[in-house]
């Protein structure tokens, strides 16, 4: 989303990388390891996605894997949490990227009714056909065409915690929302503030949402509300902002109060529970709070860092909510049977045991052996997720129209930053997430 929106770090002169030459952000194109004797020799894949610091860093040992295997060059370009745009103007002025990695369902199926991408070919479908629950398939068509391929998951219903700060505070991972309110007054009181918050990334506070209300209001109502079926004034929405303010507004429960964790990003949260000055004891966010936690500050996971499931809420079921990347194959790219190629080896568990071995990362790839992941924390995350089927509920975030659901500054992300800074009246906060939802429905 990354949520997607699972951005580390923002790229640098991002007006030079919309105008990619032969460099994009993180270095130059790989170079291709064969002299003339692989299939796709000669050949360069401009690939852009959200990802920078430590994920576009794993994603680039995926990238010199393919170019090992079939000659290919790659470029990469960190666009980003606004895809769209980047993209649009990449199309617009003629030099489209080959292929997007689009964190946001409702973004892939913007670009598909735009006309902008290929379905994947018939390889591609067959492997997604054999590897895959069939919700990863549904999420990547539109219109009962197959254009995305979701290489990259997550599972967005994990708490991470110190275990040093917990049992100094002497307290157990908790089972329901209460306990973990209760618990974090408890490790409040030992000297550290309960969560540290993203504030910054509104995509944070999106998911924070979204498994309150799962939980709360239920699967079914909250496939409504993601399909906009039900407005956002809805009284489940009001209850789920209530439960969700009571947390924002507690000065003891956030590291820094509301103004702070305004001004604190992903990276950022993890940093204050697993970084050198320790300012709170839990985080809030997917799997891949891993990565950060192992490759930016050293902590061994499981033991340094771990995590429990996100709690049920009111007496619901205890959510899970994933989200993920898709890789997409742009018509007006350049080097259309690369680029295919490419979707082709990221659909093999070969592609997704990369990243798996460097860490911060979750297939829903079923053929991917457990064992190709580094710790058993991850090991454990990933089967669950697997093992959830066609259960998981996707990201609602991610299922909106970027212009709600996915764009910095407006929409849903802006309204929930508002509601951080003052979550005094839920009843508001839903009238203006209502009012951007229509207008980004077109209702």
């Amino acid at each position: 989303m990354m949520q997607r929106r699972t951005t580390l770090a923002s790229c640098t002169a991002l007006v030079a990388a919309l105008a990619l030459g032969t460099t994009a952000c993180g270095g130059g194109p790989v170079t291709a390891a064969g002299d003339g004797d692989k299939p796709l020799s000669g050949q360069t894949v401009s690939v852009a996605g959200v990802w920078s610091g430590t994920e576009q860093k794993n994603f680039q040992k995926v990238l010199d894997a393919f170019t090992e295997k079939t000659g290919a060059k790659t470029q990469f370009v960190s666009t980003g949490d606004n895809v769209s745009t980047v993209v649009g103007s990449k199309i617009e002025g003629g030099n489209a990227f080959d292929v997007v990695m689009v964190p946001q369902v409702g973004v892939l199926q913007q670009f598909a009714e735009q006309g902008w991408l290929k379905p994947l070919s018939k390889p591609t479908q067959q492997a997604v056909d054999a590897n895959y629950a069939s919700v990863w398939k549904d999420y990547g068509s539109v219109d009962g065409t197959l254009y995305g391929l979701y290489f990259k998951a997550a599972h967005k219903s994990t708490v991470w915690y110190s275990p040093d700060a917990l049992n100094q505070a002497g307290v157990e991972p908790p089972k329901t929302y209460d306990e973990m309110l209760e618990a974090g007054h408890t490790v409040s009181d030992s000297g550290l503030a309960a969560f540290s918050v993203a504030g910054q990334d509104g995509w944070t506070l999106t998911d924070w949402f979204e498994n309150i209300y799962l939980s709360q209001a239920g699967p079914e109502k909250y496939d409504q509300l993601a399909a906009h079926e039900i407005r956002w004034t809805d009284p489940t929405v009001v209850k789920a902002l209530t439960t969700l303010g009571e947390l924002f507004k507690d000065k003891e429960l956030i590291a820094g109060g509301q103004k702070e964790a305004l001004n604190t990003d992903f990276p950022g949260s993890v940093e204050k529970v697993f970084g050198p000055e320790p300012e709170a004891g839990m985080v809030y966010e997917g799997d891949f709070v891993a990565g950060v936690a192992k490759d930016q500050f050293g902590k061994k996971i499981g033991e340094d860092a771990n995590f429990f499931p996100f709690p049920a809420v009111a007496g619901g079921e205890a959510p899970v909510v994933s989200g993920g990347d898709a890789a997409v194959v742009l018509k007006d790219g350049k080097n259309q049977k690369a680029a295919m190629a490419f979707l082709e080896y990221l659909a093999s568990p070969e592609a997704a045991a990369v990243w798996a071995e460097a860490g911060g990362f979750l297939s829903p790839n079923k053929k991917l052996d457990l064992a190709s992941y580094g710790d058993d924390v991850t090991r454990e995350t990933a089967k669950s997720l697997v093992g959830a089927g066609d259960s998981v509920r996707f990201d609602m975030s991610d299922q909106a129209p970027a212009a709600f659901g996915g764009t910095k500054g407006t929409g849903e992300w802006k309204i929930l930053q508002d509601f951080l800074r003052d979550p005094s009246d839920p009843k508001a906060t839903a009238a203006e997430l209502e009012d951007a939802a229509a207008k980004a429905y077109q209702d």
